[in-house]
């Protein structure tokens, strides 16, 4: 239950965000006198590296917004292989996990408050944070909603094309929607690989997540969707280095447990 009341806080706090930082200068633009803390340190930096790469690269915003993406993912790159070994950590305490959950089966409140203080208490033994993969989501959210600021009141991004879609319109054919959602469903499971059946919560964020960003990339400038595609295609590369040995392990080990049944 805890951990659904943080999931809900988590979830509740992201919305908060949006409603903060998306609804009060959308249809300003961004420049160097635009005041605020918001505006400072989070959309005219944005805007201004992806203008500048632009420059470096011929005037191609889209290329731009690659390459910043990039960047980006490098710099956050610590984080997400920490996020990566916690999730690895998770997955080899779960016989354990199973095991307390056999030994505290009693639905009444005082078994289930044992429960929760025993795994708790394995968790700190063995260093695993069970909300170490909400992190990432909290610290990238600021720059998600920043480049779709830096996006929307650059009006030097706004009016560029790429490929087959203007930057700063919804992609018209919803190919890059499409993508962005298939992708972030291939990241998450290779990121819950092995543990979604054993999580329910797990299991359900694995097909929710794909579904919001598609939703959401319908509607929102197609730059935007074009960050969500490289970003996850560098961590489902980042994944398959950190985890490529477990991933090849978790279907032997269903053929397995099949065989032995």
């Amino acid at each position: 239950m805890r951990l659904k009341k943080r999931i809900l806080l988590l979830i509740g706090l992201v919305s908060l965000i949006l409603l903060l930082t998306g609804c009060s200068e959308i249809k300003q633009p961004i420049t160097p006198e635009s005041k605020g803390l918001w505006n400072e340190y989070i959309v005219y930096p944005l805007s201004w590296l992806i203008t500048e790469v632009a420059h470096l690269l011929g005037g191609l915003y889209g290329l731009s917004i690659i390459v910043v993406t990039i960047l980006i993912r490098l710099v956050i790159l610590p984080l997400m292989i920490k996020q990566t070994r916690n999730s690895k950590a998770m997955q080899s305490l779960q016989p354990e996990m199973a095991k307390l959950k056999e030994k505290y089966s009693s639905k009444d409140q005082k078994t289930q408050q044992k429960l929760q203080q025993e795994t708790m208490a394995l968790f700190q033994k063995h260093g695993v944070n069970p909300l170490a993969g909400c992190f990432p989501l909290v610290i990238q959210m600021p720059i998600l909603i920043g480049f779709y600021h830096a996006i929307s009141r650059t009006r030097a991004i706004s009016e560029q094309n790429f490929l087959w879609f203007d930057l700063g319109s919804p992609d018209p054919y919803y190919i890059l929607p499409l993508i962005a959602g298939a992708t972030t469903f291939i990241q998450q499971k290779m990121m819950m690989a092995g543990t979604e059946n054993q999580n329910p919560q797990m299991a359900m964020m694995l097909w929710m997540m794909p579904i919001m960003i598609i939703i959401f990339a319908v509607k929102f400038p197609a730059a935007l969707s074009l960050y969500w595609v490289v970003g996850n295609l560098f961590m489902i590369v980042q994944t398959y280095f950190i985890k490529g040995p477990d991933l090849k392990k978790i279907p032997a080990a269903g053929k397995a447990g099949g065989a032995k049944k």
